[in-house]
């Protein structure tokens, strides 16, 4: 049996409620003020809402909208009201049968079912409606999903296509699925290397300053220094363009600042006995460091992609290498301290060799990735080598030692650069 909610706006006495009865309609409840028909909805789930309303107002309309838009139902409104601006008003609130000038009783049953057959055609419009505005948006997405994996691959259209269906396919999702996947994995991918260059960029650019100071090649890293810095400038805006503020801004804003505190100690100039052993600038790269590894570990949880963990190490060694050369730099050149910074330097060396570890072992393995890691390794066993060779000599050979020493931290890093460019371009990342 149809069921019939009625509403009674401003006709007390109205035989509707009976009259519906009588035409073998169920009628749970009969409300009499506008305000109650949402919650009479919910109560009764009824097949159709009936209104009898000589003169409709404004909250009528508004609570049909409202209806229309939270639990759609049928609707038939008896209205005195002839004025063709309250047609349109019905419509737009999403009345199927606005019936003017009242009702008689044997007309109740056609009108219901007009009111019926209408709802449902409508529904399957909306419904058709949704579908291809869903397709249109999937098909935007598979375009951009299209586009990462051309760039990240360097394939043609075609390939990228062909890729995407058959990644779809094997996982049995729509390619809509995928591709925002994609999109949302390469989002974060990007995210986690951008915010972990800002780890590795804080205790490089120490690492220069301090090879300035002592007089190595301090023209060529003076060049690598303003590289540095730019870099770090590049990664700030970017993050702040990309990510978003109000998620993110708490843990990109405290980095931003610690970096406009660092910049200017990084233009100190004069050999390494005037500059006060620039404790300042390596207290303030290493707070900067704390915050570009709170804001990558957050950027990897809200991913919610498990390669982005083996992206987080591999960027972290890049980190790890110029941190253990600068402990090195700094144990080297601080003779006064050279306990508290060769711990630091154990510290960096076992977080390397853990990582490396970790990223022979990870699922992400392609030949290209493979080859890379091995060429890291050999590079990070010759930086330690360097280090060993620098703490030997002394004078003049010294100076050349500690030139060795930094051309192999940034072949190190140039691999582990590599190696992060890789695994954020992989498959298995993206596809997940």
């Amino acid at each position: 049996m149809t069921s019939v909610l009625v509403l009674l706006d401003g006709a007390k006495a109205s035989p509707l409620p009976a009259d519906l009865q009588a035409a073998g309609l169920q009628v749970p409840e009969v409300l009499d003020a506008v305000h109650q028909l949402m919650a009479g909805v919910v109560r009764h789930a009824p097949d159709l809402v009936v209104v009898d309303a000589p003169l409709p107002g404004a909250a009528l309309f508004q609570a049909l909208t409202a209806l229309a838009g939270t639990a759609p139902r049928p609707v038939l409104v008896f209205t005195g009201d002839v004025d063709a601006q309250g047609m349109e008003r019905a419509l737009d609130a999403g009345v199927q049968v606005w019936a003017v000038n009242g009702y008689g009783a044997p007309r109740l049953r056609p009108l219901i079912h007009l009111a019926q057959a209408r709802f449902k055609r409508e529904q399957a419009l909306r419904e058709e409606l949704r579908d291809l505005s869903q397709r249109f948006e999937e098909r935007k997405l598979v375009e951009r999903a299209k586009g990462i994996l051309m760039r990240a691959r360097q394939i043609p259209d075609e390939e990228a296509f062909q890729l995407l269906r058959g990644a779809a396919m094997q996982g049995q999702q729509r390619m809509g699925q995928l591709a925002q996947h994609i999109i949302h994995s390469a989002r974060y991918a990007e995210g986690v290397n951008r915010a972990g260059q800002l780890r590795m960029l804080s205790q490089r650019v120490v690492k220069l300053h301090l090879l300035c100071l002592a007089g190595v090649d301090e023209a060529r890293h003076r060049a690598l220094l303003d590289g540095s810095a730019e870099r770090i400038e590049a990664n700030l805006a970017l993050l702040q363009r990309n990510l978003s503020l109000p998620t993110f801004g708490d843990l990109l804003a405290p980095a931003s600042a610690a970096w406009a505190r660092l910049k200017p100690l990084l233009r100190t100039t004069g050999r390494r006995s005037e500059a006060m052993a620039d404790t300042s600038a390596d207290a303030v790269a290493d707070e900067l460091l704390g915050h570009a590894e709170r804001l990558t570990t957050s950027l990897e949880s809200a991913g919610s992609v498990a390669p982005l963990r083996a992206l987080n190490t591999a960027g972290r060694q890049r980190m790890l290498s110029q941190r253990y050369a600068k402990c090195t730099l700094l144990a080297l050149l601080e003779p006064a301290a050279v306990a508290r910074h060769a711990q630091a330097m154990d510290e960096a060396r076992q977080a390397v060799e853990q990582g490396l570890a970790y990223l022979q072992a990870a699922p992400l393995s392609t030949p290209e990735i493979r080859a890379t890691l091995d060429a890291a390794s050999g590079a990070w066993q010759q930086m330690l080598a360097g280090a060993a060779l620098a703490e030997r000599a002394t004078g003049r050979e010294r100076q050349n030692r500690l030139a060795g020493f930094a051309m192999a931290s940034e072949a190190v890093l140039d691999a582990f650069e590599q190696l992060t460019a890789q695994v954020e371009r992989s498959m298995q990342l993206l596809i997940g």
